[in-house]
Parts: structure tokens; C-alpha cells; sequence
């Protein structure tokens, strides 16, 4: 093979690796005048001519929690399926045969109209209308308000990442795509909850805080909450950094339980393996069994903790990393996707 041809191979092998991570090389000037490339995320949308109207919306699904719903707390968990929007499906289904989707967050590949329809649309399917509801600008905290109807029009001023009311037909939204939704509620005293728990804001206790403010506000007693966990990325799909081991583990005493070492197949190193060689010792390449958290398992604990009886939780089987065909991912698409809506109204009084 002559060094042109040694070249191209290599750099085949350099575009086939930066593919997989979701990067592509890119000419750029350089002072010289020549062209170089660089690495950057590869971000596709669709022209906003063709967004302006997809071709076929189904009704939207709506996931139910069977605890919940037994003790009629209207709420809901949206999926991809049912909407308006084409930015993530336009790239994949061209033509005719694309479906509309579902996106419920204001992302920067969607139209805004066709988010604010899809949220339409997902409490249409609910609640037969569109009732006022709060949401937060989510910051990965532990940060929880106490809101009320004046806050439905506000919403996006308020940073944080849990909410709490007992203020009637008022309901709470959180939009997740790989992220922990989870929705509690007290059928006794008529109090919801709703809470957005990436990693940080579990090590951070969003629901055990959550719960102790739905106390304090409301007089919740613990063994009276009825809780559930939604879709979310579970441990199946998500690999971690010992950092994220080690604040755990300054946190919790079951920390060892969120854990798993799995050996995962890596398509481009088993086809290019000289692009991992390694001069560390045995043992020491990091390229041994990655580290897996069970962030939903962590949530459920937090939920014991904090008092709740283990049949009063729901866990959802759901992992929005395998499902791509039905949730929005963060980190299966590489950070270029939608989200999805996970709501609770508070129930009228008594």
C-alpha cells in the first residue's frame, strides 16, 4: 500500500470512529490559506420548510402509572409517537411515510408551534382540554417550589427542578429524554408532586426534599404518598465515570447497589484496534468492564427513605436508550433529539 492509500485508510478509520461518537471532520482555513479538518457535533435539521407540516400524526400514547391511577390522580407520561413535529424523524423516514412526532421540549431543531401543539395535543388525550400548568427552567438541582396557578404563566422564570401544590385542576409537567421523571402524590390532603432527577439532582435528593417539602407544606405523612417512576435511561445503557461513582458514594450508604460493572461490545475497536493501543500497564488503560448506574433504583431508595411503603412505588420497565422507537434519548442520539412530558394534576378537594 503506497502512503496515499495508507492515508486515506487511516483517516476511513479516523471518520468511522468519530461517526460512532457522533462527530464528523470538517474543513477549515487555516492561517496559511490551506484547508484542515477538526471535530465537531454533527447536528442535522431539517430545512424549516420542510418542518412546517409533517405528513402523518397519529394520536398521541399516553403511559399510565397503575398506582397512581388507583387512587385517581390524573397524570401521564408522553412518548415520541402522536405529534407535529419532523426535526428527529425527517432524517430517518423521508418522504410520505413520515410520522409526526411528539416533542414536547423547546429544543433548537423543533418549531415552536409545533411544540406548543404537541403539549396541546398530549393534555388533550388526558383531560379531554389544556389546563394551566407549571414547568421549570430544569437545572440538574435540588431546588423545589411550592407553586400555585399564578406561577402557570411564569413558568419559565422559575430555575429549578421539583414542584409541589395542592391548588385544584392545577398541574405540574417535567421534560425528560434520558433523565429520571417522577411523579408523587398524597390522595389524603390533595397534594402532587413532580421532580426531574438527572444523576446530580439524585445525589442532590431532589425526591427525598421533594417529600419532605410535600411534609412540612401539606402535613403529608409518608405512608399516605403514592409515587412513580417514568421512563428513563436505565442501567442497561447508562455508563458512567468513577466520579459519578464517588459522589454517590459520599452519599449513600447503599451506593454499592447502584452499581454494575458490565464488559460492552465497541463495534469500531474490535474492527480498528490499533486506534486503542495503549502504553499503560495491565490493568490500567481504562478500557477494562465499564461502570453502569441504576438511576431509577436510586430514586426508588430515596423514596423509602424519605418514608414511602415499597407497594406504594412504580417503577416503569421502560429504558429510553433501548426504545428509541418510542422515547426521545439524549445520549442514544447524541444529544440531538426531542423530549418528553411527564405531568400530575392535583386532584379536586373534598
Amino acid at each position: 500500500m503506497d502512503a496515499s492509500a495508507s492515508n486515506v485508510a487511516s483517516l476511513q478509520a479516523i471518520d468511522d470512529l468519530l461517526s460512532y461518537a457522533g462527530l464528523r471532520r470538517e474543513p477549515r482555513q487555516r492561517r496559511d490559506g490551506q484547508r484542515s479538518t477538526r471535530a465537531r457535533p454533527e447536528r442535522t435539521q431539517a430545512p424549516a420548510t420542510q418542518q412546517q407540516a409533517p405528513l402523518r400524526a397519529a394520536a398521541p400514547e399516553v403511559l399510565r402509572a397503575e398506582g397512581l391511577a388507583n387512587v385517581g390522580i390524573a397524570h401521564g407520561f408522553s412518548t415520541r409517537a402522536g405529534g407535529m413535529s419532523t426535526a428527529y424523524s425527517l432524517r430517518e423516514l423521508p418522504g410520505p411515510d413520515r410520522p409526526g412526532e411528539l416533542n414536547v421540549g423547546f429544543t433548537a431543531e423543533d418549531v415552536r408551534e409545533h411544540v406548543q401543539g404537541n403539549r396541546a395535543r398530549f393534555l388533550q388525550k388526558i383531560y379531554g382540554a389544556v389546563p394551566p400548568m407549571v414547568t421549570l427552567k430544569q437545572i440538574h438541582s435540588a431546588l423545589v417550589y411550592r407553586v400555585d396557578r399564578a406561577q402557570a404563566d411564569k413558568s419559565t422564570t422559575l430555575a429549578g427542578d421539583g414542584m409541589i401544590t395542592d391548588e385544584p385542576g392545577l398541574l405540574l409537567g417535567v421534560t425528560t429524554a434520558d433523565c429520571v421523571p417522577v411523579l408523587v402524590a398524597d390522595p389524603k390532603r390533595g397534594a402532587v408532586g413532580a421532580f426531574h432527577a438527572g444523576w446530580r439532582g439524585t445525589v442532590r435528593r431532589i425526591v427525598e426534599r421533594g417529600v419532605g417539602r410535600m411534609r412540612m407544606e401539606f402535613g403529608s405523612a409518608p405512608e399516605d404518598l403514592v409515587a412513580s417512576i417514568g421512563p428513563a435511561i436505565r442501567s442497561c445503557c447508562y455508563r458512567v465515570g468513577d466520579e459519578v461513582e464517588a459522589e454517590f458514594g459520599s452519599q449513600f450508604l447503599y451506593a454499592e447497589k447502584l452499581f454494575s460493572e458490565a464488559v460492552e461490545g465497541d463495534p469500531v475497536r474490535e474492527k480498528y484496534p490499533m486506534l486503542f493501543l495503549s502504553a499503560r500497564a495491565p490493568g490500567h488503560s481504562g478500557l477494562g468492564p465499564a461502570l453502569h448506574l441504576d438511576l431509577q433504583e436510586a430514586n426508588r431508595l430515596q423514596l423509602l427513605d424519605a418514608g414511602l411503603r415499597a407497594e406504594a412505588v412504580d417503577v416503569s420497565g421502560q429504558c429510553t436508550s433501548c426504545r428509541t422507537d418510542l422515547f426521545f434519548s439524549y445520549r442514544a442520539e447524541h444529544g440531538v433529539t426531542g423530549r418528553m412530558l411527564a405531568v400530575i394534576q392535583a386532584p379536586p378537594r373534598a
